[in-house]
């Protein structure tokens, strides 16, 4: 929606060379405080704004649940915010979407023995794909969401970067955002101080979800008992086996591979043989939980598919580089040496050995000395060097 005459006109906070008035804006509205403040910033700035909320599973079970998001109460305090700062509001079900798009591979890959990210692929494959395609169905210039990430115009085009708030920096889980989609979005709060800051301008503008609590749990996973919804969505899935060690001695029996992570320590029954033993690797075809010590836990080479690339250029010809990578949602970015493989492929070689390094889990790509996101890939299963 280029506008001619605004050509010598200053940008406005969203990057637009037009009034705010003259900028539509979608906001995804979770219900919680960081999207409802965003939409009452933007409206407050002279935004045309509209909020959409999604539907993403079964609304009787959801009113049940707290701390989740994009459930019962949730649409309920999302309409509330909507309504005291007077934008159209709308409640769209995606509940099909999501279970195809998000619970069915999450199923699969937890009983394949990995440990999946639903989280990232709910932002790949439904908030920036579906609702995003909705947004620009209602002629918006531009989707905005709460989200913790920073959006800079670099050079070549709209940079990913880490929130100036560390401790609230969500880069992990937006790692898979494309180049396209990162052009239409924006995120107001990724350079805001703290939460604190958050709930301080929730309180301003007189929203009631000022001091909602932050949701813990992936919504459709209550108390993190991802065993429980697994056996619901895939009755006889855990299936009992043995435990082995390295060299494949049986150790003991287990009650199914979905009970199980890679690292862990406890709950495996097998006490009193020596040096603590931990998970060092799942195979849910031979229904086995290989165990080891913790040395066998560390690893340096991580193997990944699905790249996602930011940095610019073709990826399969970038070349090997000196990065930083994060393993972990909560681990800071560390050192490693990024080496394409493919297209859509490559070899992280980390600087230190990591524990627990897990099939399903993502590994996302910093520049070195700098804030800015350059993509990442899921970690795929790596050979065991016995």
């Amino acid at each position: 929606m280029h506008d001619p005459r605004g050509a010598t006109r200053p940008l406005n906070s969203l990057g637009f060379a037009r009034p705010p008035a003259e900028t539509r804006v979608v906001v995804a509205m979770s219900g919680g405080v960081d999207s409802s403040v965003v939409a009452a910033q933007l409206k407050g700035e002279g935004y045309d704004v509209i909020g959409v909320t999604l539907q993403l599973y079964d609304h009787g079970a959801a009113l049940k649940k707290k701390g989740a998001c994009c459930a019962g109460q949730d649409i309920h305090d999302a309409r509330r915010v909507a309504e005291r700062i007077g934008i159209p509001h709308y409640v769209l079900d995606y509940e099909n979407r999501f279970r195809e798009s998000v619970i069915e591979e999450f199923a699969d890959a937890y009983l394949a023995g990995a440990t999946p990210v639903p989280c990232i692929r709910c932002n790949e494959r439904v908030k920036f794909r579906d609702l995003l395609q909705t947004a620009r169905e209602l002629d918006a210039d531009c989707m905005a969401t709460g989200h913790y990430i920073r959006r800079f115009d670099g050079p070549e085009g709209a940079e990913l970067h880490m929130a100036a708030d560390q401790d609230r920096d969500q880069s992990y889980f937006l790692f898979s955002t494309t180049q396209e989609q990162l052009d239409f979005l924006r995120f107001p709060l990724g350079g805001l101080a703290s939460k604190a800051q958050t709930r301080a301008l929730a309180a301003e503008h007189g929203l009631v979800v000022a001091d909602k609590p932050d949701s813990q749990d992936i919504c459709f996973v209550p108390e993190g008992n991802y065993a429980a919804v697994i056996e619901k969505l895939r009755p006889g899935a855990a299936e009992p086996g043995d435990i082995v060690d390295l060299d494949g001695n049986v150790l003991g029996s287990h009650r199914g591979v979905i009970h199980y992570t890679i690292g862990q320590r406890r709950g495996l029954g097998i006490g009193g043989l020596g040096d603590p033993l931990y998970v060092v690797r799942l195979d849910a075809d031979s229904r086995q939980v290989i165990v080891g010590p913790r040395t066998a836990l560390a690893t340096r080479i991580v193997p990944v598919a699905e790249v996602n690339w930011l940095g610019g250029g073709d990826f399969a010809q970038a070349g090997e580089r000196e990065i930083m990578v994060r393993i972990r949602s909560t681990r800071p970015p560390a050192p490693a040496i990024l080496r394409p493989t493919g297209p859509t492929t490559a070899e992280i070689e980390l600087a230190a050995a990591e524990e627990g390094v897990s099939p399903g889990q993502a590994c996302v790509f910093y520049e070195s000395g700098s804030t800015r996101v350059l993509g990442g890939g899921w970690i795929t299963i790596r050979e065991t060097r016995r």
